[in-house]
């Protein structure tokens, strides 16, 4: 199925991506054995949906360097799984075809350069990698191993509502698109319980330079990429400001941040926020066109037409196709009749998917680099003060 015409389905069908499915009907292909390394709260998330797919996948083994990670580990996998302290046995097991990668984002790209290596197929999460240098050593790696696949899990490439935002903006639905506001926010240290002091920077990894891409790496990332692949586009240039002016515990990265993004070619501005001192906005996402805006959840949208766009729609929405536009108290269109699933559940239909049929996923090794250096960029802009431009070499 072409990406456009799941789009179109995927108004009138609602949250399920079923391409998948469609696909290998009448095929028997066998599930594949997968190894998850790195079993924390991203990996048993993850580890969670593997196991309710078991005719795509077979958790072989799952690893982590602490035991009482492996121990909580244990409800996530099956029975014959094998728990693995090293890595490097689970990429010498030549039963495992594919690893997931769910570390400190600063053992990412070792892991993933070693995993190619190995021959393994990699979903690695996001952020790809912890700089630019490692970003574009790893791009040429894993182009030298066509065969092998690599995703990046980066959820909204894969949602029917995030594909739709994207077909909205690429048909020019929203109109001329000017400003992008995005915020991440909470209100909490977003610190982990250590059951011994000499665990913690292993636990609360989050909170230290050496391992950890703070709050753009760990959530400003999700929307950032987004934005590069709804509008095929990048950012020329990076400002941002940032501090730790809430929790005075000890942590290195900040915990309250700004960066503003422009994009010269596309004649937008993007602001990306994020506190961990207030949770009022929480998620927040919006695209402002001169016909429209949305405004965007993980799991639903909202099309807000300006008022001569309102006039032109009528009774018929472009978005819905709907007979009759369903119109919130606010004046919002909803742009798909229910809540999508979550992003994972996609995102993994298509990791399947692309090992199955040998093709590369919308996430992949390309738009994974260039997330990590839009990444890296606002970080080295924020910690700074200095404004970061885009290179050629980046490309």
């Amino acid at each position: 199925m072409h990406r456009r015409s799941f789009v179109k389905k995927s108004a009138v069908l609602g949250s399920s991506f079923l391409f998948a499915n469609a696909l290998h009907a009448n095929l028997a292909v066998a599930p594949i054995n997968i190894a998850m390394i790195g079993c924390g709260d991203r990996g048993k998330g993850v580890l969670s949906v593997i196991k309710k797919m078991p005719d795509k996948f077979n958790i072989v083994a799952y690893c982590d360097v602490l035991d009482f990670r492996l121990e909580e580990a244990k409800k996530y996998v099956l029975p014959s799984s094998t728990a693995v302290k090293d890595y490097r046995k689970v990429l010498d097991d030549k039963n495992i075809a594919a690893v997931f990668i769910a570390t400190p984002l600063s053992e990412h790209f070792k892991i993933a350069a070693d995993a190619i290596r190995a021959g393994k197929h990699v979903y690695v999460e996001k952020t790809m990698t912890y700089s630019i240098a490692q970003a574009l050593e790893l791009r040429k790696l894993v182009n030298e191993y066509p065969k092998q696949v690599f995703q990046v899990g980066y959820q909204y490439r894969y949602s029917p509502l995030y594909f739709k935002v994207k077909e909205m903006v690429q048909t020019g639905y929203l109109g001329k698109v000017s400003q992008i506001d995005c915020r991440w926010d909470r209100n909490g240290n977003w610190r982990r319980s250590v059951p011994k002091p000499s665990l913690e920077r292993q636990i609360n990894w989050r909170m230290y330079k050496e391992y950890s891409g703070g709050l753009a790496a760990e959530l400003l990332s999700h929307q950032i990429d987004f934005i590069n692949w709804a509008f095929e586009t990048q950012p020329d240039e990076i400002m941002g400001t940032g501090g730790i002016d809430v929790f005075k515990d000890g942590r290195e990265t900040y915990d309250n941040i700004q960066a503003t993004l422009r994009y010269k070619e596309a004649g937008m501005i993007g602001n990306f926020g994020a506190t961990c001192g207030n949770a009022h906005d929480g998620y927040l996402f919006k695209i402002k066109g001169t016909k429209g805006s949305v405004s965007l959840y993980p799991d639903t949208g909202i099309f807000y037409p300006e008022k001569q766009t309102a006039k032109e729609l009528g009774i018929v929405d472009g978005v819905t196709s709907a007979t009759k536009i369903v119109i919130n108290a606010d004046g919002g269109i909803p742009i798909l009749d229910k809540p999508t699933r979550d992003g994972t559940n996609y995102a993994l239909d298509e990791f399947y998917s692309a090992i199955v049929e040998n093709k590369v996923p919308v996430s992949n090794i390309k738009t994974g680099t260039q997330a990590a250096i839009c990444v890296a960029m606002c970080n080295e802009a924020i910690y700074t003060g200095k404004t970061q431009f885009w290179k050629k070499e980046y490309f």
